[in-house]
């Protein structure tokens, strides 16, 4: 029995006559329509006995036509096997859509030209989620700095009263702190205290809205990063026994200052969250895939209850009271801004009373 398979082309023109994706049709020499698919009916318009015969210019708006896009079309066809375009073409009801056309020459057995396949693709839904996603992109370009405008504005105006309510309470202090009894004396230190609370706030949102303002990507070399991080820590790690290992990070293609921003705050977080029976003890790591580096900064401190791993990081989060731990809630939500802006995650795996390890990744590719 012989194969239906052993003359493929029957059954080829058959699975092309039933793509409906695409329009596929095939021309003559002078790019009058032979043959079309239901795919070239559906996206068309035009039904076979309406089309068969006619030159495929029928397709192209006027301004096309004028600037002789089908004529040009066909010759480079001829001069190079195959001809592509993008642009806009008419269907029956003259209503226009966004196609992408290829046109290949057809030879025959003896390597003569005797027409054309040209398979036309409709990219209208593709074009118009591409200018709503630019649109999109433009307005939340627009309201971001609209929204950093308001923070620096709002957080410099709240500066010059708080620095009033700072000094008159210093003046006060200085000149009438002998008259103050005991109560008197304890409100001016929560004044006093909470002005100082509101100043470090103030710094920390002004400090987050400046997180991704244009700057130049650099190689940033990881182990560098980590060095400086210890020098300007290095009177609170001294203090704390502190020990941090690592070895053989990768330079990374990124923002150095926000990455050195998020280094830091990882490291003082783990100096910060230490246990007091215990050295405390950091582990950097970092594993490159396909696409990422992938960090992970390990401790051994108090760890964090499986509820609290996603409030962590929004900005004036805060899981312990000022008396047990110090700090404003900022630290972790400019690492998560920070990280994002470099096309990457970041989350905490965390065990209390164990310790923690905070998980990012980085783009590895230069490129992206």
């Amino acid at each position: 029995m012989q194969n239906s398979l052993s003359n493929p082309q029957p059954l080829l023109l058959k699975m092309l006559g039933g793509i409906e994706d695409y329009a596929i049709l095939l021309l003559d020499k002078l790019g009058n329509v032979a043959s079309l698919n239901k795919g070239a009916e559906k996206i068309k318009g035009y039904s076979s006995d309406e089309i068969i015969g006619h030159n495929f210019r029928i397709f192209y708006t006027e301004e096309a036509l004028k600037n002789k896009v089908p004529e040009l079309l066909l010759e480079k066809a001829l001069l190079k096997g195959k001809a592509q375009h993008r642009g806009w073409r008419v269907k029956k009801d003259g209503k226009t859509f966004w196609a992408h056309v290829t046109i290949t020459t057809i030879y025959d057995e003896q390597n003569e030209v005797i027409g054309f396949c040209k398979f036309t693709r409709d990219l209208t839904d593709k074009l118009n989620a591409e200018k709503a996603l630019r649109e999109y992109a433009r307005l939340l370009e627009f309201r971001n700095k609209e929204l950093e405008q308001f923070v620096y504005i709002a957080s410099h105006d709240l500066q010059e009263p708080l620095l009033t309510v700072n000094n008159f309470v210093g003046l006060l202090k200085k000149e009438y702190g002998d008259q103050f009894d005991e109560n008197g004396a304890l409100y001016l230190k929560y004044i006093s205290e909470s002005t100082e609370k509101m100043k470090y706030l103030i710094k920390g949102l002004l400090d987050y809205a400046r997180l991704g303002t244009p700057a130049a990507k650099e190689p940033v070399n990881c182990n560098f990063l980590v060095e400086s991080v210890k020098q300007e820590l290095s009177d609170q790690i001294a203090a704390t026994g502190m020990t941090i290992q690592y070895d053989n990070l990768p330079v990374v293609y990124g923002y150095a200052a926000e990455l050195k921003q998020l280094f830091h705050h990882l490291i003082s977080n783990s100096l910060k969250f230490r246990k007091k029976d215990i050295l405390p003890e950091v582990q950097i790591r970092a594993t490159e895939d396909d696409q990422y580096w992938n960090f992970d900064f390990s401790d051994n401190g108090i760890g964090i209850e499986a509820q609290y791993k996603e409030k962590i990081f929004s900005i004036f989060q805060r899981l312990h009271s000022h008396e047990d731990y110090e700090g404003h809630g900022i630290g972790l939500s400019h690492c998560k801004k920070i990280v994002e802006l470099h096309g990457g995650d970041i989350f905490v795996k965390s065990v209390v009373n164990q310790g923690s390890t905070f998980c990012f990744s980085l783009k590895s590719n230069i490129y992206q």
